[in-house]
């Protein structure tokens, strides 16, 4: 208990803790708690922040529109150099076919060897064709016999005429002498000489004399008839002839092509025939694929503006670990792809949306570069052509000789 007058220590709620043994001021006395207030350097710091965050925004920005101009290769940033991904190494691959029907008898080659021009690549059976070329032969040689007889009947010909010709001569001398008689027994007649029917037997004699030089002139013209028709004769019988020599000719050019020998040197792609197969005219049995290799660039129509003849080319090969090379510019097509399509564009009606057109650009490599001979037509290429440059158009590749070295 406290004692009466004096308040206790805890009376009032306004006693300083920890000071019990003090009295705690009156709250009259005692002084309104401050407000919070901020350090004096929160402010600029704010500010700061902000100033370098819209920096930090803008150098960003900044940065974008820069990669966006140079992935487009805009101004300032714009160069000289006009690159395409789409791009392929062309080759002149050539299907290889029979130009005759028959059974395959021999394939001495295998997929991807190499071969020379001359090679046997497939033998197909000959015995037909070979059947089909002596008869030609034979009949050429009738042919020429009947040539032959021609010219026999020729002569013979010519001496009927000159037979006819004696006959002639012949009927003559016998109507000159009838004419003579008749003309002996008129005088004769007429003094009474002679009796008219002797005299009827010499007109009798007279007229046919002259018939029988008409009978003997008609037989000559007959003869010459004759002649003129193995005259003409012998230009159908020639024409024949030569008719049976073209026919030896188709026979021993089918009798060769039973042979199919490569066309020129290259490699052979995957064989599609084999031994004892039935292969018809046309039938695709294998591919040859040359030495000679270029690229066919498709470039943009907006990318063509400085591209010219003969400018330098780099390109990486995706199949060789992107491989660079070099080429040059050799030709630039007249057209764009789509011209040259099975279906050409029609943008006459509906809605039209514009595409950049490609302008196919044919590129030689340079010979002089190690593992030029490890590329193969299909492969994928990224060109670069240097349009800041010029040079000589280069000319049309020819055909190298054969690397038959593994593994090219």
């Amino acid at each position: 208990m406290t004692e009466p007058g004096k308040p206790s220590g805890n009376a009032t709620g306004d006693t300083t803790p920890g000071a019990s043994g003090n009295p705690a001021p009156s709250s009259a006395s005692a002084p309104a708690p401050a407000p919070a207030v901020m350090p004096a350097t929160t402010q600029p710091r704010s500010a700061r922040i902000r100033l370098v965050s819209s920096i930090l925004f803008g150098g960003i920005a900044l940065a974008g529109v820069l990669v966006v101009l140079y992935a487009w290769q805009l101004p300032p940033f714009s160069s000289p150099i006009e690159s395409t991904e789409n791009a392929l190494i062309r080759g002149q691959t050539t299907i290889i076919g029979p130009q005759l029907s028959g059974y395959v008898y021999e394939v001495p080659v295998q997929d991807f060897q190499w071969v020379k021009q001359g090679d046997l690549l497939v033998r197909i059976d000959d015995r037909i064709y070979q059947q089909h070329l002596d008869q030609g032969i034979a009949q050429l040689g009738v042919q020429k016999a009947a040539l032959a007889n021609n010219l026999q009947q020729r002569r013979s010909a010519e001496a009927t005429i000159a037979q006819r010709q004696a006959a002639i001569a012949n009927a003559q001398a016998q109507s000159d002498k009838a004419a003579a008689d008749l003309r002996r027994g008129q005088a004769l007649v007429t003094d009474g000489s002679v009796s008219k029917s002797e005299f009827d037997v010499t007109r009798a004699a007279d007229a046919q004399a002259k018939a029988a030089l008409a009978e003997a002139k008609a037989a000559l013209e007959i003869s010459r008839q004759d002649l003129q028709t193995v005259i003409v004769n012998r230009g159908s019988l020639e024409a024949s002839v030569k008719n049976a020599e073209a026919a030896i000719e188709l026979a021993r050019i089918d009798l060769t092509n039973t042979r199919i020998t490569a066309p020129r040197d290259g490699q052979l792609g995957q064989i599609g025939v084999r031994l004892g197969a039935y292969v018809n005219s046309g039938a695709q049995l294998m591919a040859l694929v040359p030495r000679p290799r270029w690229i066919i660039a498709n470039m943009k129509e907006t990318q063509m503006a400085n591209v010219r003849l003969g400018q330098p080319v780099s390109f990486t090969i995706d199949a060789l670990e992107n491989l660079k090379m070099r080429g040059r510019v050799q030709r630039i097509s007249p057209a764009a792809g789509s011209e040259f399509s099975l279906l050409p564009a029609d943008n006459a009606t509906g809605n039209f949306v514009k595409i950049a057109q490609r302008i196919p650009v044919r590129i030689t490599i340079d010979d002089d570069q190690h593992d030029v001979d490890r590329l193969r037509p299909g492969m994928s290429v990224v060109v670069s052509i240097d349009t800041s440059q010029d040079g000589a158009v280069p000319p049309d590749p020819v055909d190298g000789k054969v690397d038959s070295v593994n593994g090219r």
